[in-house]
Protein backbone atom coordinates (compact mmCIF):
# COMPACT_ATOMS: atom_id res chain seq x y z
CA UNK A 1 0.00 0.00 0.00
CA UNK A 2 2.98 2.34 1.26
CA UNK A 3 5.05 1.85 -2.42
CA UNK A 4 1.44 2.51 -4.45
CA UNK A 5 0.64 5.82 -2.31
CA UNK A 6 4.06 6.89 -3.52
CA UNK A 7 3.87 6.19 -6.86
CA UNK A 8 0.34 8.06 -6.97
CA UNK A 9 1.98 10.94 -5.30
CA UNK A 10 5.32 11.26 -7.50
CA UNK A 11 3.05 10.84 -10.40
CA UNK A 12 0.64 14.15 -9.32
CA UNK A 13 4.17 15.80 -8.86
CA UNK A 14 5.47 15.08 -12.09
CA UNK A 15 2.29 16.11 -13.90
CA UNK A 16 2.71 19.24 -12.17
CA UNK A 17 6.47 19.48 -13.16
CA UNK A 18 6.33 18.28 -16.42
CA UNK A 19 3.55 20.77 -17.95
CA UNK A 20 6.32 23.13 -19.55
CA UNK A 21 10.69 22.79 -18.55
CA UNK A 22 12.21 25.19 -16.65
CA UNK A 23 15.42 25.06 -14.95
CA UNK A 24 14.11 25.59 -11.48
CA UNK A 25 12.19 22.34 -11.66
CA UNK A 26 15.40 20.71 -10.69
CA UNK A 27 15.97 22.81 -7.46
CA UNK A 28 11.92 21.10 -6.53
CA UNK A 29 13.03 17.78 -7.28
CA UNK A 30 15.78 17.78 -5.15
CA UNK A 31 14.36 19.17 -2.21
CA UNK A 32 11.61 17.19 -2.92
CA UNK A 33 14.20 14.50 -2.57
CA UNK A 34 15.77 15.85 0.50
CA UNK A 35 12.82 16.11 2.37
CA UNK A 36 11.24 12.25 1.09
CA UNK A 37 15.63 11.24 2.35
CA UNK A 38 14.53 13.06 6.04
CA UNK A 39 11.20 11.67 5.89
CA UNK A 40 12.14 8.37 5.47
CA UNK A 41 14.88 8.39 7.65
CA UNK A 42 13.42 10.13 10.84
CA UNK A 43 10.02 8.89 10.76
CA UNK A 44 8.48 6.71 8.42
CA UNK A 45 10.69 3.62 8.02
CA UNK A 46 10.66 4.10 12.29
CA UNK A 47 6.65 3.55 11.52
CA UNK A 48 7.42 0.42 9.04
CA UNK A 49 9.86 -1.15 11.40
CA UNK A 50 7.50 -0.81 14.26
CA UNK A 51 4.52 -2.12 11.82
CA UNK A 52 6.83 -4.81 10.22
CA UNK A 53 7.73 -6.50 14.17
CA UNK A 54 3.97 -6.43 14.92
CA UNK A 55 2.84 -8.13 11.72
CA UNK A 56 5.45 -10.58 12.83
CA UNK A 57 3.33 -11.83 15.93
CA UNK A 58 0.17 -12.16 14.21
CA UNK A 59 -1.72 -15.24 13.99
CA UNK A 60 -1.33 -17.30 10.72
CA UNK A 61 -4.60 -16.22 9.28
CA UNK A 62 -5.23 -12.28 10.45
CA UNK A 63 -7.28 -9.86 9.33
CA UNK A 64 -6.88 -8.33 6.35
CA UNK A 65 -6.73 -4.94 8.01
CA UNK A 66 -4.07 -5.74 10.37
CA UNK A 67 -1.05 -4.84 7.99
CA UNK A 68 -1.78 -1.13 10.15
CA UNK A 69 -2.32 -0.52 13.71
CA UNK A 70 -5.89 0.69 13.79
CA UNK A 71 -5.18 3.92 15.55
CA UNK A 72 -2.59 4.66 12.63
CA UNK A 73 -5.91 4.57 10.27
CA UNK A 74 -7.24 7.63 12.13
CA UNK A 75 -3.45 8.74 11.13
CA UNK A 76 -3.97 8.46 7.25
CA UNK A 77 -7.55 9.55 7.39
CA UNK A 78 -6.03 12.94 8.37
CA UNK A 79 -3.28 12.39 5.69
CA UNK A 80 -5.35 12.08 2.78
CA UNK A 81 -7.72 15.00 4.08
CA UNK A 82 -4.76 17.19 4.77
CA UNK A 83 -3.16 15.71 0.85
CA UNK A 84 -6.49 16.88 -0.58
CA UNK A 85 -6.84 19.94 0.76
CA UNK A 86 -3.33 20.80 -0.34
CA UNK A 87 -4.33 19.83 -3.81
CA UNK A 88 -7.10 22.23 -4.45
CA UNK A 89 -5.33 24.97 -2.33
CA UNK A 90 -3.98 28.32 -4.22
CA UNK A 91 -0.56 27.61 -3.32
CA UNK A 92 1.08 27.29 -6.94
CA UNK A 93 1.58 23.34 -7.99
CA UNK A 94 5.26 23.87 -8.33
CA UNK A 95 5.93 24.00 -4.48
CA UNK A 96 3.35 21.44 -3.77
CA UNK A 97 5.60 19.19 -5.53
CA UNK A 98 8.65 19.17 -3.35
CA UNK A 99 5.86 17.93 -0.73
CA UNK A 100 4.11 15.28 -2.91
CA UNK A 101 7.72 14.27 -3.92
CA UNK A 102 8.90 14.26 -0.48
CA UNK A 103 6.41 12.20 1.12
CA UNK A 104 5.59 9.86 -2.29
CA UNK A 105 9.72 9.14 -1.34
CA UNK A 106 10.13 8.28 1.68
CA UNK A 107 6.56 6.06 1.61
CA UNK A 108 8.64 4.33 -1.45
CA UNK A 109 11.66 3.86 0.74
CA UNK A 110 10.23 2.74 3.83
CA UNK A 111 8.04 0.42 1.70
CA UNK A 112 10.97 -1.32 0.99
CA UNK A 113 11.35 -2.55 4.36
CA UNK A 114 7.93 -4.23 4.04
CA UNK A 115 9.09 -5.83 0.92
CA UNK A 116 12.68 -7.04 2.38
CA UNK A 117 10.87 -8.61 5.23
CA UNK A 118 8.08 -10.45 2.68
CA UNK A 119 11.15 -12.04 1.04
CA UNK A 120 12.92 -13.16 4.26
CA UNK A 121 9.79 -15.03 5.10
Amino acid sequence: MWFGVGIFLNTYAYSWLNREFELLHFFYIGAGILLGITIHRFGFSKVAQKNIFRISRLPDKPCIFSFMAWKSYFLVLIMIGFGITLRLSPIPKNYLSIVYIGIGLALILSSLKYFQSALKQ
